[in-house]
């Protein structure tokens, strides 16, 4: 990559072989850090990110030789990063599920946004760069929904989020998850596909339905447990869209227990009963091969004392 930049001037970069493939708000958000990512996504919506003097929106892949251009913004300051002593981050070491040289993969805790900004001071990305302050290169592969806890796949070099990226591209990346959801799915239902369309309300929130106008979405569902009100299934998505299995599940007609955007308030209050206040959604396993070596790697990640609890008090034993 080369560069020109002020920091109060237009900077362009020239986009090198090794950024091939990543979308331009995740390039952003790494080339600014410090700054909001609810600024970052609103300098791309405004049109203040060009690539190749074009407009693009965040989900666009970046080409070898591509020409960004990036507005002037205030960056923070580099020691805007969190304390590493601070019992957030800290508690954050003994979530690690799998490391090495060139990737990691952590047991996200529920209510933690993976990245910063949107009132938020920091988030999981910031609170590992606090921890591993040495490894100049952790990004983010994918992500998961600030209610959502589990399995969250973080590169440590560049080659490993090319190769990694590719696998999520080409659909050989098997992430599955584990929702509560209300009444009984019909075992026959495996597979819901129904086109999302995302929309940003006026508080800055984001919404996603159904939509025939909207992207490709598709989903297998499995029943694993089956309870009085409600059931234990496993969801994995074949696409990645935003809140896409939470709302494929509403569209099934089953919404997940303790949904704030997407759930059904009388379900919810009956899952409070039992002990649960969170979104049962949790990123259980994921299957990928290893950036190096090509080897299959499955990493499971516990269910949280929470959710434990709230299956053992419904009367699972699988899960208990």
């Amino acid at each position: 990559m080369t560069e020109t930049s002020s920091p109060q001037q237009v900077s362009f970069h020239t986009v090198a072989a090794d950024y091939a493939g990543q979308r331009i708000d995740n390039y952003l958000l790494a080339q600014l850090k410090g700054v909001p990512k609810s600024l970052v996504y609103r300098i791309v919506r405004k049109g203040e990110v060009r690539v190749n003097k074009k407009r693009v929106k965040p989900d666009y892949k970046l080409q070898p030789g591509d020409l960004v251009r990036i507005p002037p913004v205030r960056v923070a300051e580099p020691n805007a990063l969190p304390s590493a002593k601070l019992d957030r981050v800290q508690a954050l070491q003994d979530q690690i599920l799998y490391e090495d040289d060139v990737l990691m993969v952590l047991n996200k805790p529920s209510g933690l946004a993976v990245h910063g900004g949107s009132g938020l001071q920091f988030g999981l990305i910031e609170s590992l760069r606090a921890l591993r302050p040495d490894a100049n290169h952790l990004e983010l592969v994918h992500r998961l929904d600030r209610e959502t806890s589990g399995c969250i796949l973080i590169s440590k070099r560049r080659s490993a989020l090319r190769s990694l990226h590719e696998q999520l591209r080409e659909k050989t990346m098997d992430k599955q998850y584990l929702a509560l959801v209300r009444g009984q799915w019909q075992p026959h239902v495996k597979f819901v596909a129904a086109p999302l369309q995302k929309n940003t309300l006026q508080s800055g929130e984001r919404m996603v339905r159904v939509d025939a106008e909207g992207k490709v979405a598709e989903t297998r569902f499995r029943m694993l447990e089956s309870y009085s009100q409600c059931c234990l299934v496993e969801a994995s998505p074949i696409t990645g869209r935003t809140h896409q299995i939470r709302v494929h599940a509403l569209h099934a007609g089953h919404p997940i227990a303790q949904d704030p955007k997407y759930g059904d308030e009388e379900f919810s209050q009956a899952m409070a009963q039992l002990g649960l206040h969170r979104l049962f959604l949790h990123a259980h396993k994921l299957v990928f091969a290893h950036p190096q070596t090509g080897e299959k790697l499955t990493v499971n990640a516990p269910l949280d004392n929470e959710l434990r609890a709230t299956l053992k008090r419904l009367g699972s034993k699988k899960f208990s």
